[in-house]
């Protein structure tokens, strides 16, 4: 009786964890990045020919260049997606609703932004949407570091960079009322 006993405490405290769902994480991976993509290809669309568009508008000396939007925007996508994954393993939809729904309101202003300021070429609508977005940003971010930091903390480049070109609208908008109505 005491051999059997000791038998199954053994086995009880080396009973490892059930392994993580591997498929599971990799078909999340995949769903978030396509998702995260699919965001950015539209926006992408709508920028197609941004850099000519760009170069026509009246700058300030602070403005990037145009090469620089592009792996900026690489980087932070690939972020983006690493994050919303992150907060997706913890839990799925069940437990992360909000949190999984402040992300794709956020990516939904994302590629509206391009649009709005690429695609239309109206600076004042994209000014005010760009401060909707900034916000959808930072509320994705809190609700994302409340999950696990780290995904939130992969957010924080976006933030800066949504809180750049906030300000970077701004300037172009007054600075070409011609080109940006």
């Amino acid at each position: 009786m005491c051999r059997r006993m000791r038998h199954n405490v053994a086995m009880s405290t080396t009973t490892a964890a059930p392994a993580p769902n591997r498929l599971r994480d990799i078909l999340g991976l995949s769903g978030w990045c396509a998702s995260t993509i699919a965001a950015s290809a539209l926006g992408a669309r709508a920028a197609s020919s941004a850099s000519e568009f760009y170069a026509q508008l009246a700058q300030p000396a602070w403005a990037p260049p145009a090469w620089v939007f592009g792996p900026v925007w690489s980087i932070l996508f690939a972020m983006m997606a690493t994050a919303v994954w992150l907060v997706w393993r913890s839990g799925g939809f069940a437990t992360n609703r909000t949190a999984l729904l402040a992300y794709l309101v956020q990516l939904g202003l994302n590629v509206l932004w391009s649009w709005l300021f690429f695609g239309w070429q109206l600076g004042g609508p994209a000014f005010a949407e760009v401060l909707l977005l900034w916000a959808a940003i930072l509320t994705t971010l809190i609700l994302f570091w409340r999950i696990k930091p780290l995904a939130g903390f992969l957010l924080a480049p976006y933030l800066a960079w949504g809180s750049f070109a906030s300000v970077l609208n701004f300037v172009l908008w007054r600075s070409n009322p011609t080109l940006l109505s």
